[in-house]
């Protein structure tokens, strides 16, 4: 798992602060304490109004990682405070932002957006749905940007695996039924998260049932025009569609189907033209095909914040706290080179 041990790696060497939303569950606390160990990132565990002090005090590790209880914590204020200058607009009145400030996954949201974590991670529990309405409301979405999406990492890295590496889907999380425009601005955004995390050259295929018009449909329609679009959009990314899989990931059915394709069937980000392709693509590929899933991951907020599944494991998790804190030090870099001068 090279791509995983390179991002790993990248995060031991940030100082990052990662907010851990459901810090009750074993499976996060174990999480946070292999993170700690490791050093990808300082944690702060969130944990109800009444924990279980004896079992938790019993973790070995525990003293390494810093423990939020809403209800007694100094920033309790400052963060109802914040959060009722952000939804007042709403009809949210001081009792009601405080109520709020104390519920742990919107406590955690609000420490990312008053600068005391630089990204938060939750869904261990709650439902996807609720971790993604509160990044969106608490966090926002990132300057320029128009929609927030989701994308997998994929490690392929088992012997029977024909290409080893790391991929992209997107999205597979998050977006039902983009369209065009939005199919646009998923695959550029989908481009630069997978070089931001691998430091390798994206190579997008805009996926279809069609390859280069060999099907008529609207549905076919919808991917070329998102194709042209995110060309225009990035002229200076590898992309092509629309596209069956096959002739995105078969160098020899690329050369049969689209011979003159720029990613020559050596696709590494592939963009799928609805929610329902892309989840049963992801699903397909992850229990079938036996390749690592980490996600989903969201893209397109001011700050960091994901998702977990309420199936995932302390692994899944760690790596998500790995994923986190490479997305916070690549916000740093690009913050960093906008200031400087020209």
């Amino acid at each position: 798992m090279k791509p995983l041990e390179e991002i790993l790696r990248n995060a031991a060497r940030s100082d990052k602060t990662i907010v851990l939303s459901e810090g009750a569950d074993p499976r996060v606390i174990e999480a946070a304490v292999e993170a700690r160990k490791l050093g990808i990132a300082r944690i702060i565990l969130v944990r109800d109004a009444e924990p279980d002090d004896e079992q938790l005090a019993a973790v070995d590790g525990i003293d390494g990682l810093e423990i939020h209880r809403p209800a007694t914590s100094p920033l309790t204020k400052e963060l109802a405070e914040l959060y009722h200058a952000m939804r007042k607009h709403k009809g949210v009145d001081a009792d009601q932002a405080m109520q709020q400030a104390l519920t742990p996954h919107v406590y955690a949201a609000l420490l990312v957006k008053a600068g005391h974590a630089d990204g938060c991670i939750g869904g261990a529990v709650l439902s996807s749905a609720e971790i993604i309405k509160t990044a969106i409301q608490v966090i926002g979405v990132a300057e320029g940007t128009k929609l927030v999406s989701s994308f997998f990492l994929f490690l392929f890295c088992e012997d029977h695996h024909a290409r080893k590496g790391a991929c992209i889907f997107s999205d597979a999380g998050l977006v039902v039924d983009p369209t065009a425009e939005e199919l646009c601005e998923i695959a550029i955004a989908s481009a630069h998260s997978f070089q931001d995390l691998t430091n390798e050259t994206a190579r997008i295929a805009m996926l279809s049932f069609s390859t280069r018009g060999s099907a008529e449909h609207h549905a076919v329609s919808k991917v070329q025009q998102a194709t042209m679009l995110a060309r225009d959009a990035a002229p200076d990314l590898l992309i092509d569609g629309e596209l069956q899989f096959d002739a995105a990931f078969v160098p020899e059915v690329a050369q049969s189907k689209a011979a003159d394709s720029p990613i020559e069937g050596n696709a590494n980000v592939f963009i799928f033209p609805n929610l329902d392709a892309g989840n049963i693509g992801y699903k397909i590929a992850q229990r079938i095909g036996g390749a690592k899933a980490i996600g989903p991951i969201l893209q397109g907020l001011s700050h960091p914040a994901n998702d977990l599944s309420r199936g995932c494991s302390s692994e899944d998790i760690l790596h998500m706290i790995a994923v986190t804190t490479a997305q916070s030090v690549h916000k740093d870099s690009v913050a960093t080179a906008g200031e400087q001068p020209a």
